[in-house]
Order: C-alpha cells, then structure tokens, then sequence
C-alpha cells in the first residue's frame, strides 16, 4: 500500500528519474510532470496528499502554481525544491502558500524524513483536542481537525502548518512563548526551519485574525510570540 500520493514537479529529468526512484523505493506513489501548466492541470482533478515543486518551471514558475493550488486547496503540504537559494526567494516562496523549502543541492533522507512529518501530520497530529472539538475565542471558531477558522458567516480554510501553529499558540495563550519552543512544537525540530520563516506563518496567522481586534499576536522582542485575547483572564 501507498504510503502517500505526491504531485512533483521538475523539469530536470535526470535529477527527478532519480528523486522518483528513490521515493518510489521509500512506498510513495510519485505522479511527476515537467512544467507548471501540466502540474496545475494534475492538481485540479486529482488527488495528492503533497506536492513538490521547482520554482524555475517552463509555462509557470513555481511560485505562481504554489499561489494557485492555494486558491482551491488550503490544506495540501507544498514543499519547494530548487536551486534559488537566497533568503529572499524562500521568504517568498512561503509567502506565496509554501509550508517548507528546500535548496539544492539536497539529500534525499531530508527530503523524505520532511515529507513523513507532513503527512504524519495530516493523519494523526491533527488531534491536538478531543476529535471533533471546536475551540472558540473572540469571534472565532476554530476546528483542528477539519484545517477550519469560522467568524460568522465566513469560513477560512487553513493550511496544516498554520493550524498546527494556531493550535499550538491558542494552548499557551496569554502567555510569552520563546521562538525556540514555538519551532519545536510547530515544526518538529528548530533546526529545520529559520526564525525568519516562522515569521511569515505568524504574518498569515494575523491575516485570519485581523477580522477580531481583540484578538492579536504580540510579538516579544528577542523572546518570542505571546497570543492575547481580551476574553481570557491570563492576556495581558
């Protein structure tokens, strides 16, 4: 059995024939086109659990398909992997729906060991709560396990990386969480993701949350991050 669908996307076909060998070999079942039209075409009618992508794509560059998927489909793991490797590209590049980014050269363990801890994560991690719970602070609704923010009428879809970090801030709320512990808990291991990266999730964070005044994340100079909501006794 499959231990996970993924959409990849390369249009270096020696470096993909062996990226695929080797995540066929891991139990993954690889569906893998060469430009970035093909691959939003894929993505739009059929179902992967996690897509891979270049950003230097003939028809579409990467970044441009990432921002689309993220127009239907807020929850799918996306993973850059590319050879633009300046800080500005991966600050982009999440920005525009990644939730991690490789640079080239890379191994293929690291790949693999970040590809199991997204889909863990989509399978089981996503229980932070009771199953089914919905967690409610100021206007909002918050469902874990369906990646759903609710204010109203309006529903916002989530990203598992961003309701993995909501659910982590919400659980400490009022409270100053430093930024090693927040890397630690969201991510796995602080060694993986940059500080600067987790800042761009927190920006998304506040984005959803910006509907609720009284609802904000502080951030805490060389600390970290505190989420203060007016209706909790502990916010300060």
């Amino acid at each position: 059995m499959s231990k996970g669908r993924i959409l990849y996307v390369e249009d270096d076909l020696t470096l993909s024939f062996v990226t695929r060998d080797n995540l066929e070999m891991r139990g993954y079942s690889v569906d893998f086109c060469e430009d970035g039209v093909t691959a939003l075409e894929k993505v739009t009618t059929q179902t992967y659990d996690l897509c891979i992508l270049d950003v230097m794509l003939p028809r579409m560059d990467g970044f441009t398909l990432a921002r689309k998927i993220r127009e239907f489909n807020e929850a799918i793991p996306i993973i850059f992997l590319t050879a633009r490797s300046t800080h500005e590209d991966k600050i982009f590049g999440l920005q525009q729906g990644g939730d991690d980014y490789i640079t080239k050269p890379f191994s293929i363990e690291e790949l693999t060991l970040k590809i199991e801890i997204f889909l863990k994560r989509s399978k089981i991690e996503f229980r932070p709560e009771p199953k089914n719970e919905v967690i409610s602070f100021g206007c909002f609704t918050f469902s874990p396990e369906n990646l759903r923010l609710t204010s109203g009428d309006q529903h916002q879809n989530m990203t598992h990386r961003e309701a993995l970090l909501l659910a982590y801030l919400l659980k400490q709320r009022g409270k100053a969480i430093r930024r090693e512990d927040i890397l630690s808990a969201v991510w796995g291991n602080d060694h993986f993701f940059s500080s600067r990266s987790m800042d761009v999730f927190v920006s998304r964070l506040r984005k959803l949350l910006k509907s609720d005044p009284s609802v904000r994340i502080e951030s805490i100079h060389n600390v970290g991050y505190r989420l203060v909501i007016n209706d909790n006794p502990d916010s300060i």
